[in-house]
């Protein structure tokens, strides 16, 4: 039976064949049905290949009055929003591990925007952005004095103050040279840091020559594989980033707020020391302006003549007095930044040996410190000068206002709050020598043995260590200690006391035998149960200890090897030399400082672990997951040599999701000329942020 047509129904058809119509091509012209709000840029990237995932849409502007630029990975189907944008003009561009850079597409906020990926046409133009240490695994480790491992640790002694395999690293041009080899002794020996550089590379002997066929078979075409791109959660980043500081500023940390209380300071200033510039860099990140502050210094002028660089010339370019390091925010707001104050043989009296100091009568100061400290109100810019007995540098707050410094073989503290009330630097400090209680009693008595002496049942025992890295523990408020040097393997945890130097006791851990092969110790954090997490410079590395598990902790037997069911291990995966594939110690890459996101200000979690992958233009990551420690890799892609030491969280809305939240960093590098740009290049303060998904605004 035939039906009629219901004249209403077939009104109803048509209509909605228009709506469908009209969305397919508004979705279209959208992006790919991206939806954005009036400050974001959205779309499609496709290539020749189709759909392109998991590569980076860059947004880069100079119309604010510093530039910026913020970066964002593509989802699984190719799409992407770059959001809440200032408003400006921006260069748009893809960069993606398989392509080569799009061309620049000028944008604004609020526009849909479809990108073309550019598919390379051979793998030497892909590899053009991949990170340095992709590019140093293609060397070659020769056989000779220096073992494998020992070849590579002295390479990475380089990673400290710049990456090694960028382009104005591995392309070293020969000139009128006879050779190669002739050329890289000339290249080290060249610019402000010439003399340690050389040092350093000469020591590798005859092995050094692996350096010379590497530039070699790079230049007749070599080319390293492909890193792998960012895959699930890792498309969630979001990365903005502003220029601040000088073209020669080396070296610095980012101070974005208090770090045990993560809302101070919001939406505030940010603050980072530069070491070879005597200023503190400032960022507005409200307004995106960036200015310079003077670090004042009464210290004798450190100045060398020095090699002309290919860069710079005879320009000193660092010659400075404060050499600031390390920073760190109050709860006040106030900026505490270590910095020379005065010439070190100007030790005062207070730290000295007969002094009534009762800190220098247990353990006298009598060694010039050459760091100190400078309180600097951001209200009145102005500085005050804090003369410390300990050299300082990186740093933690306590609970009760203390700013806690390490050292070599001894941990010292500023009492903030005691400083306030007196400006007596001497009588508002103390510090506290690594004795371990050997003798097992529960405390520390004086007449201990010192380093070189042999360990005494009956006696407590000083031991030597360093403290280059240091933490707090949340639980007890214990500080532990990680050293810098090439054989350090040690994590030295400190208990102030109730009446500290008296009350002060040390506890001394190694790894376990099975780690031998752990060389260089690095960074230091501890997360919210009191776990210990060392990086290794020397292998690519991180250990964890739980001193819970410990079944020794005192006596006799407490000299390191104690405790090995305490210790788990966490190895980073990534490129190594070339021909030692499998072979821990050989990585071309290096963690430097090692944090943990205790607030979950970066949108992972509390308890996630930061580690500053300094030759690998990222963070290393460590995610609590279902009782497991889930890897993560967070890449900064533009511009190439993303060096970071230090991460700071800060929550400037808890109510804002993931807009609220973010990790300040910086570009840590001492050569700002060495990253893409070249010469005039700034450097950059940094921050990440994790969307829930690639597409949130």
């Amino acid at each position: 039976m035939k039906r009629a047509l219901n004249p209403r129904l077939g009104v109803l058809v048509v209509a909605g064949a228009l709506v469908i119509s009209f969305n397919w091509v508004a979705a279209q012209q959208r992006g790919g049905g991206v939806a954005i709000d009036a400050d974001d840029i959205g779309g499609l990237v496709s290539s020749a290949k189709g759909p392109e995932a998991g590569v980076w849409v860059i947004a880069e502007t100079t119309d604010l009055p510093t530039k910026f630029a913020r970066m964002v990975v593509t989802d699984d189907q190719g799409r992407y929003v770059v959001p809440d944008l200032p408003p400006a003009n921006y260069q748009v561009f893809v960069r993606g591990y398989g392509l080569v850079d799009s061309p620049r597409v000028t944008a604004k906020p609020g526009q849909q925007l479809d990108l073309k990926g550019v598919v390379a046409p051979d793998g030497r133009a892909a590899a053009q952005i991949y990170p340095a240490d992709y590019w140093l695994s293609l060397l070659e480790i020769p056989k000779g004095e220096h073992s494998p491992g020992e070849f590579a640790l002295d390479t990475k002694a380089c990673f400290s103050c710049h990456q090694v395999g960028t382009k104005a690293t591995r392309e070293i041009p020969k000139g009128s040279l006879p050779s190669m080899l002739e050329a890289w002794d000339r290249h080290t020996a060249m610019g402000p840091n010439g003399a340690n550089m050389s040092n350093v590379f000469k020591g590798l002997g005859e092995q050094r020559k692996a350096f010379a066929d590497w530039t070699e078979r790079i230049a007749a075409g070599a080319y390293p594989e492909a890193p792998p791109r960012p895959i699930g959660v890792e498309r969630n980043l979001v990365i903005s980033m502003w220029d601040w500081g000088l073209p020669t500023s080396r070296r610095s940390d980012a101070a974005a707020t208090d770090e045990r209380h993560p809302t101070m300071n919001a939406n505030g200033l940010v603050y980072g020391p530069y070491q070879s510039s005597d200023i503190l860099a400032v960022l507005d990140p409200r307004t995106n302006t960036t200015s310079e502050i003077k670090i004042p210094s009464n210290a004798p002028v450190l100045d060398v003549n020095l090699p002309a660089s290919p860069y710079w010339g005879t320009e000193k370019i660092w010659q400075r007095q404060a050499d600031p390091r390390s920073v760190a925010m109050d709860a006040k707001g106030r900026v505490w930044v270590t910095a020379r104050t005065r010439a070190p043989q100007l030790q005062p009296a207070y730290c000295k040996e007969g002094s009534t100091n009762k800190f220098a009568q247990y353990f006298p100061m009598d060694r010039p410190s050459t760091r100190q400290i400078e309180l600097m109100d951001p209200k009145t810019k102005q500085f005050t000068m804090v003369d410390s007995c300990f050299a300082a540098d990186h740093n933690v707050f306590d609970e009760r206002d203390n700013l806690i410094f390490g050292q070599d073989n001894a941990v010292g503290w500023v009492d903030t709050a005691a400083f306030d009330k007196t400006h007596d630097a001497g009588a508002s400090q103390g510090w506290c020598p690594g004795v371990v209680d050997t003798n097992g009693d529960g405390k520390i008595s004086t007449g201990w043995t010192e380093p070189d002496d042999p360990v005494d049942p009956k006696r407590d025992h000083r031991i030597e260590f360093g403290c280059y890295a240091i933490a707090l523990s949340p639980t007890d408020g214990s500080i532990w200690c990680s050293g810098i040097g090439h054989k350090d393997t040690t994590l030295v945890r400190l208990e102030r006391g109730a009446n500290p130097p008296a009350s002060c006791k040390t506890e001394v851990y190694s790894p376990p035998p099975s780690k031998a092969n752990l060389s260089y110790s690095g960074g230091v954090a501890i997360d919210s149960n009191g776990v210990v997490y060392q990086n290794w410079r020397g292998v690519h590395e991180i250990l964890s200890f739980d001193r819970r598990k410990c079944k020794v902790l005192n006596g006799p037997t407490a000299t390191g090897q104690q405790c090995p069911e305490g210790w788990s291990v966490y190895t980073k995966p990534g490129p190594t030399f070339k021909g030692s594939a499998g072979t821990k110690d050989v990585s071309t890459d290096m963690l430097y400082l090692t944090n943990i996101d205790h607030h979950d200000a970066l949108g992972l979690g509390k308890d996630v672990l930061l580690a500053g992958d300094v030759n690998a233009d990222s963070f290393f990551v460590l995610q609590p997951s279902n009782g497991q420690m889930k890897a993560l890799t967070l890449r900064v892609p533009y511009p190439l040599g993303f060096h970071a030491r230090h991460i700071d969280g800060r929550i400037d809305d808890p109510n804002a999701g993931w807009k609220g939240r973010g990790m300040w960093t910086s570009y840590s590098m001492y050569t700002p000329w060495h990253q893409e740009g070249g010469k005039g290049s700034r450097p950059k303060v940094v921050k990440l942020q994790m969307r829930p998904t690639p597409l949130a605004k």
